[in-house]
């Protein structure tokens, strides 16, 4: 990936935290944990927070498992394909009351994305809320792609042969509303990255968004 989840596990601490901050007890589901960057920092954090940690790779949930702060009764990490395997396996159903979401989604095909988020949505509380970060449209990495790397619209397939998708701000509204979500934020965030080595500015484009479970008196756009 042209950015890691390490580069930005402080923002996105702090904007969990927002969220999560706001009642005493609760319940967090990262999809797409990694090893754990923003998980551990969380549970040091609140002692009072259950954390269920899933991902696609079984090395990097090993990984998570095998941390020195890795309590069971505290954390309960998982291999899952959001687009295949049910989260309520693992997950009972409308018990989570924030998702994280961050760059993950962009590694899926756009065809199964939504099946991803209504897999999240059945294990969301009725308002409860996906914290969400990714690719946004014409950031610089989506113009490095060559055209043999264009698997389809804002779609790449790297060397490595992972897969990166270029999201849109109506793109992802559209994803996220299709499966019940109403949007609170949904906003594109510039930046700008140094390339020491190239002796390169360049500019960065991501997507940074908030979707709600709609409550009990609410209904969804």
């Amino acid at each position: 990936m042209s950015v890691s989840r390490a580069e930005l596990p402080k923002q996105e601490t702090k904007e969990t935290r927002e969220t999560l901050f706001e009642s005493q007890r609760l319940v967090l589901l990262e999809a797409g944990c990694g090893v754990g960057n923003c998980l551990f920092p969380l549970l040091e954090e609140d002692r009072n927070i259950f954390i269920y940690a899933c991902d696609f790779s079984p090395r990097a949930v090993d990984f998570v498992k095998n941390h020195a702060l890795y309590r069971p009764e505290r954390c309960k990490a998982f291999r899952c394909d959001l687009t295949q395997d049910d989260l309520r396996h693992h997950v009972p159903q409308a018990s989570v009351d924030v998702v994280t979401l961050i760059f993950v989604l962009s590694a899926i095909h756009p065809d199964k994305m939504a099946r991803a988020l209504e897999n999240i949505f059945r294990v969301l509380k009725p308002g409860g809320s996906v914290l969400f970060r990714d690719y946004g449209l014409n950031d610089h990495a989506m113009h490095r792609f060559k055209a043999a790397n264009r698997l389809a619209e804002n779609f790449y397939v790297r060397q490595d042969g992972t897969r990166s998708y270029f999201f849109s701000k109506e793109r992802l509204a559209e994803l996220f509303e299709g499966q019940g979500f109403r949007s609170m934020a949904n906003d594109y965030v510039f930046r700008e990255t140094v390339n020491k080595k190239e002796g390169l500015c360049v500019p960065r484009v991501f997507l940074q968004s908030k979707f709600a479970k709609p409550g009990p008196s609410q209904t969804s756009p």
